[in-house]
């Protein structure tokens, strides 16, 4: 049976993905597109994300597809991109959106801070899903179903992150740096859930395995895209994690399961350190100050 076999429908249902232009995001924008929904992909390049588009209508003609351009590594693209997303949504007669799929990552070999001043793993990796998922969380609010989903990682396990050095490390490693940023993508989504004391959206956190993609040739040197290279050649293909995108995004049992955590599209325990209610309410406030948030307080 292909990944995709199991039977779940997307008609009327309006999604954002983010990285949508390769890999997991390519994959599972044309899976949405296949199962019916109406897709906004999100990616830096407008040459990658035309032959994006142009893929998915080969794949599936009729696909209601839609490419946006924004550097998730700078906040203020991703509130431009926000108000991008919203207006696309008015034009195409909705006030809301269904699902967000914070896909868009990267790994960095060596220290590179962003024009924010952050380091730019934590900066993609997390505090871009993290802005984007609260500045579109009136449009999600707005579907009594809907669901945010960011793609996390197995390297979070064994890991620890310090809030108040989320900004910069006092020493940079590259490994640690990308598991920090895992670890931060659960804690994201077990905070949000908490925040939303069963209100959409729900929030799930997905570790897609080793993957066939090229993550680790993106902003990384000779040696790392020489070691990426040989472990791509065991990743499996990315309609398997796109699969288990599509389960968590689809089935009504999913959000009813509790679990956080899935993969190969079945819930699965995450790591102590991830499930630290405390740890993960630490992380959003730090996260809020650093992208010049109001306070959120929980409400009650």
């Amino acid at each position: 049976m292909r990944p995709m076999e199991k039977s779940f429908d997307l008609s009327n249902k309006l999604a954002v993905i983010t990285g949508a232009s390769s890999g997991i995001g390519l994959q599972t924008a044309l899976e949405f597109c296949r199962h019916g929904a109406s897709v906004i992909g999100v990616a830096r390049s407008p040459q990658r994300c035309e032959e994006a588009r142009l893929k998915i209508l080969s794949a599936c003609p009729g696909a209601k597809i839609l490419y946006l351009i924004a550097d998730l590594s700078l906040q203020s693209e991703i509130r431009r991109l926000a108000g991008d997303i919203e207006k696309a949504l008015r034009q195409q007669g909705s006030s809301g959106l269904d699902i967000l799929v914070n896909n868009a990552g990267l790994f960095m070999d060596s220290l590179v801070l962003t024009e924010d001043g952050i380091e730019t793993t934590i900066a993609v990796n997390h505090l871009a899903p993290f802005l984007l998922t609260v500045l579109l969380l009136p449009l999600l609010s707005a579907r009594p179903d809907s669901r945010v989903i960011t793609v996390s990682s197995g390297s979070h396990y064994r890991t620890w992150l310090n809030p108040a050095r989320l900004r910069r490390p006092l020493i940079f490693n590259s490994l640690w740096a990308y598991k920090v940023s895992k670890l931060a993508n659960v804690l994201f989504s077990l905070e949000l859930n908490i925040r939303q004391a069963g209100r959409a959206p729900h929030a799930f956190a997905v570790d897609p395995g080793l993957v066939n993609t090229d993550i680790g040739l993106k902003g990384t040197g000779p040696l790392a895209r020489f070691v990426w290279r040989q472990r791509q050649k065991a990743g499996v293909d990315p309609a398997v994690p796109a699969a288990t995108i599509l389960t968590v995004a689809c089935d009504p049992e999913a959000p009813k399961s509790g679990a956080v955590y899935w993969y190969l599209s079945a819930p699965m325990q995450p790591s102590r350190t991830a499930l630290n209610v405390e740890l993960a309410e630490r992380l959003w406030q730090e996260s809020s100050r650093l992208c010049h948030l109001e306070k959120q307080p929980k409400e009650e």
